[in-house]
């Protein structure tokens, strides 16, 4: 690119969620509690582990993403720290960090999910050789959106933070996203934005692509089941599946794609919280809650220790 970083901006300001204390107070409660849960998603991930019983393809999945939600939520406790801050701000270096981390875990999640729709898929329709083919490509459906991920987030960072930050360092955000930063940089940033826009569009439509593709065929073989249990019981396992695909693409389309005006930035800052909070808080409860195996599971370990 041709672009050496001056450095003269060495931190990035942020105008933070609310400048009021008593909703500051509240926010941070509420965050702190979310916090909490979201670390105990790591209990369902270990369960897996030490359970023979749960030593399949799909829980194999479960267990990865809970800890890829549990890493993707880990700005937060920078958010925590800076609530009650007159000056909400983060270092050069630590933005680029964090901007690394999270595009990572995010990239992975939406890679992670078509893994998962896909492995829904053989288990729907071709159930005789989903255990020969899922029991050995489980790991390469995990470690290949992981190194997607990882390139596609390296190119982001490098982009970004090779750019000269020479001029104002205040962002309307609470944690360092990628646009505010570019519209921040003091010089051309169209090639930066047409390269992260065609990544970060391919992850997209490539894990969309695979996400549609494995529920139309799950459909169908849904449509020709003739027992009405049987339809239930086949659509249930997906269930939970679809909600996190929905709330996680949904978020994501409404800040990154949907027009956004200068009204709409707080509009943003709110589901930007939902995506890296709520999300990683809810994807365990949804697919645990209504897992006949993982609570046995879980009960079984119970009764073991009390």
């Amino acid at each position: 690119m041709g672009y050496k970083n001056q450095m003269t901006v060495t931190e990035f300001l942020f105008w933070g969620l609310t400048g009021h204390v008593h909703q500051q107070i509240v926010l941070f409660v509420m965050l702190l509690f979310i916090y909490v849960v979201t670390l105990g998603g790591m209990g369902m991930t270990t369960l897996i582990w030490m359970d023979p019983r749960l030593h399949k393809p799909i829980y194999f999945f479960h267990s990865f993403l809970s800890f890829v939600d549990v890493c993707s939520s880990s700005v937060t406790h920078k958010m925590l720290c800076d609530i009650f801050a007159e000056q909400k701000g983060i270092s050069f270096m630590g933005c680029a960090a964090q901007r690394w981390f999270l595009g990572l875990f995010v990239a992975a999640e939406c890679l992670l999910l078509a893994s998962m729709a896909y492995d829904r898929y053989m288990a729907i329709c071709k159930p005789l050789l989903y255990t020969l083919i899922m029991s050995s490509g489980s790991v390469c459906m995990v470690v290949g959106p992981c190194v997607m991920a990882l390139i596609s987030t390296m190119t982001h960072a490098v982009l970004t933070f090779g750019l000269p930050f020479c001029g104002p360092n205040i962002t309307n955000r609470f944690f360092c996203d990628i646009s505010p930063l570019l519209f921040l940089a003091c010089a051309d940033t169209w090639t930066d934005k047409l390269v992260i826009f065609i990544l970060a569009g391919a992850i997209v439509v490539l894990s969309s692509l695979i996400i549609m593709a494995s529920f139309v065929c799950i459909l169908m073989a849904i449509w020709k089941i003739q027992v009405t249990d049987g339809r239930w019981k086949a659509f249930s396992t997906c269930s939970s599946h679809l909600a996190a695909i929905s709330i996680l693409y949904g978020t994501l389309f409404f800040i990154y794609v949907w027009p956004s005006a200068d009204s709409s930035l707080d509009i943003n800052k709110v589901i930007s919280l939902f995506y890296m909070m709520l999300i990683p808080m809810l994807n365990p409860l949804s697919y645990s809650l209504r897992n006949k195996e993982l609570k046995n599971a879980f009960r079984s370990k119970f009764e073991k220790k009390f």
